[in-house]
């Protein structure tokens, strides 16, 4: 049974268990055996003292990093069939699955899915050295940008029945966050200053560099959420505090760079390594092949949903990746527009659960 995978932000986990865990379930190397929940962690702070039954795991990935995941195998209810389809739910860049956790049951979209009968995955970074690597390209993309770039190489595809991208990241040009575009302006350069692997926004010399930033025109950093994803409608203070003691974790320096390439270049390429005789030991070209998202399957069902406020994934560049999209099956293209959304408004809005995630619950349920 081919693997119904959740795209937020979706990545695929090509995963092999951690010896100490024993076998693995399915192409995408999911264990099959857990350890109990410990006594801090996302599962005891957030999903079991609502309820539900929650396990924690870490699986391995090909090149050696230990990725935390959870899963909420069903319901409050318990019981009920027991071959739920999977749904494997990603963070974006420097966000991890704590994000997905701040609202309360009634409003969050893993317990909302556990509750509507699937099996719900939770694939997490806190407390590994990087978010979101990817193991089968070379880039090392977040969230959404991860799935559209594996769609349009044939990856993936033959493991999901469908997908979801929600604000979803795919081509940059019209980024309107000052505090991203400063950043983006200044990244590449400043990368070679940091000697490191790891970005780290918590650590030095990072935070020196996020300091210099708020000094750019136009960045506010006294409303660092709002630099960041737009201006958004529909948090309250409680979820916003919570989120900026949790936020933003570590990802790939190599991540960042990237995504200062794409907004800087206007287009979606992978990583460019700055030289050719590097471009060319990697891909068998002097410079980065560019992603073809035309070449996404026509018959792979997605639910896109984006909004008329979020300055990270703009409305502009929001319709160059639907027109890249406009060959597709019409019955298999599902569009959502909120003129009022901004970019954290899909994950920790108040009204996310009505105006978003039961769209994405019938979502599944028609495709299955």
């Amino acid at each position: 049974m081919a693997l119904h995978a959740f795209c937020v932000l979706v990545n695929m986990i090509m995963a092999i268990a951690h010896q100490a865990y024993g076998s693995g379930r399915g192409s995408v190397g999911l264990v099959s055996g857990f350890i109990d929940p410990p006594t801090v962690g996302i599962c005891s702070t957030s999903v079991i003292i609502h309820g539900y039954k929650c396990q924690e795991i870490d699986v391995k990935t090909q090149d050696g990093f230990i990725l935390n995941m959870q899963r909420i195998p069903e319901g409050r209810a318990g019981g009920g069939d027991t071959k739920r389809q999977p749904v494997l739910i990603q963070h974006g860049v420097l966000v991890d699955g704590m994000t997905w956790l701040l609202n309360p049951p009634e409003q969050n979209l893993p317990l909302i899915l556990a509750d509507k009968g699937f099996d719900v995955w939770i694939a997490n970074a806190r407390g590994t050295r990087y978010s979101c690597r990817h193991t089968s390209l070379q880039p090392y993309e977040p969230g959404t940008l991860i799935a559209l770039a594996s769609f349009s190489e044939g990856l993936l595809v033959d493991k999901l029945k469908s997908a979801v991208l929600l604000s979803p990241i795919a081509y940059l040009g019209h980024m309107n966050s000052a505090l991203d575009v400063a950043a983006a302006k200044a990244f590449v350069e400043i990368t070679t200053l940091f000697g490191m692997a790891e970005f780290n926004p918590k650590g030095e010399p990072v935070t020196n560099f996020l300091r210099a930033l708020c000094d750019y025109p136009g960045v506010d950093c006294y409303d660092l959420l709002t630099s960041i994803s737009g201006k958004n409608c529909c948090l309250n203070a409680s979820t916003v505090d919570l989120f900026l003691k949790n936020e933003p974790q570590s990802t790939s320096t190599k991540n960042m760079v990237h995504l200062a390439q794409t907004v800087r270049d206007g287009v979606l390429a992978k990583y460019n390594y700055g030289n050719p005789d590097f471009n060319m030991m990697h891909y068998g070209e002097a410079k980065p092949p560019i992603y073809n998202l035309s070449n996404i399957p026509h018959d792979l069902p997605i639910f896109i949903s984006y909004g008329g406020q979020d300055a990270l994934s703009d409305v502009r560049d929001v319709e160059l990746l639907l027109d890249s999209l406009k060959f597709h099956d019409v019955d298999k293209l599902t569009i959502q527009y909120i003129k009022d959304y901004a970019h954290a408004d899909f994950i920790m809005g108040v009204n996310a659960k009505d105006i978003v995630y039961n769209q994405v619950v019938s979502f599944f349920n028609h495709q299955h």
